[in-house]
């Protein structure tokens, strides 16, 4: 599903030039469950934003379902990360001033012929998924950590992605919260979603499908 090679990244300013990351190869298959790990500064959420095409890589090919997909434009590339991809960040990015059900539509907003009804029933159900259906009109100041994760959890996977790709998911958690969140995820894995997690911690990555490990931008296993 997710091929990257030789995927190089440079971050450039007049003084200073920056390997962030080097020589990166390696493949996702379709349904797996893989995590990334490294120190920090090792490159790990430079390359989640390269596979979500969130960031453009200096060098090298990302192949999204068979096709090299540098070349598209942006507006292309802007589709393809509203319906194939979903987004997990480790500090929820939810928007203060709406309620949860508010939050979980937002990426539907930017799907063509849909209703305001079907968003929301969309969205209802992405609630039900992660256990919030209690929620709905609760606003994110009035909740939990985990419960803003599960809504983040929530908008994510609304729009059905294929992949998903989760940044530090329970870094803001305690252990059982996090081990909620992993729950949630290991279920949609097992329902064929693909998933990319970075991760810190080797409790969790030992519950993925294999690991991949960075060290100063270069995949070392």
């Amino acid at each position: 599903m997710i091929k990257l090679e030789s995927i190089e990244k440079v971050y450039r300013t007049e003084q200073v030039e920056t390997l962030a990351l080097s020589n990166i190869n390696f493949a996702v298959d379709e349904g797996e469950f893989i995590s990334v790990m490294g120190p920090s500064g090792s490159g790990k959420s430079t390359l989640l934003n390269v596979i979500g095409l969130l960031d453009e890589p200096s060098a090298g090919e990302i192949v999204l379902n068979g096709h090299a997909i540098n070349s598209y434009a942006d507006r292309y590339l802007a589709r393809i990360r509203n319906e194939e991809v979903g987004f997990i960040f480790q500090s929820f990015h939810l928007i203060a001033d709406l309620n949860v059900v508010d939050n979980v539509e937002i990426p539907l907003l930017y799907r063509r012929g849909l209703s305001g009804k079907e968003r929301r029933q969309m969205a209802l159900k992405a609630l039900d998924r992660v256990g919030l259906s209690s929620r709905v009109k609760h606003f994110p100041s009035q909740l939990s950590g985990g419960q803003q994760q599960r809504v983040a959890v929530a908008r994510a996977i609304v729009a059905q992605p294929h992949i998903l790709l989760a940044d530090e998911p329970t870094g803001n958690l305690d252990s059982q919260m996090g081990d909620e969140i992993m729950g949630i995820m290991h279920q949609l894995n097992e329902e064929g979603t693909t998933i990319v997690m970075v991760t810190h911690d080797q409790r969790l990555a030992d519950r993925t499908g294999r690991t991949v490990r960075l060290f100063d931008g270069r995949q070392v296993q």
